[in-house]
């Protein structure tokens, strides 16, 4: 499995705006490609010097490969609509994550 991981600084004055639409329109448009199997939305606990409030949004995909065909028929369509209302507004850098394992705890039996 892979991540897709989207880190944002939105400017303070924005920043309702921009959640509201990340929340009822961006995150649905990302899981709409079919290219992702769910999102995972944080806020990052972080004073920036910039200002601002930092999120990381955290889409998991099933390979590479599946990530790849996002980059090419989706991200520079999805990528225009967030300039388009938020130009200038905030910074955003993606990284991509490999997972190379997970661990639950799950409870002790009595």
């Amino acid at each position: 499995m892979y991540i897709y991981n989207v880190t944002i600084n939105v400017e303070e004055e924005v920043h309702d705006k921009w959640l509201s639409w990340m929340k009822e329109t961006h995150i649905p448009d990302m899981l709409a490609t079919g290219k992702f199997t769910g999102a995972k939305m944080c806020k990052v606990i972080i004073e920036e010097e910039m200002g601002g409030v930092t999120y990381s949004v955290q889409y998991s995909t099933p390979n590479k490969e599946t990530l790849d065909v996002y980059y090419k028929d989706d991200a520079d369509k999805l990528r225009q609509e967030a300039n388009k209302l938020f130009a200038g507004k905030f910074v955003a850098f993606r990284t991509e994550l490999e997972v190379i394992g997970e661990a639950v705890l799950t409870p002790a039996k009595k």
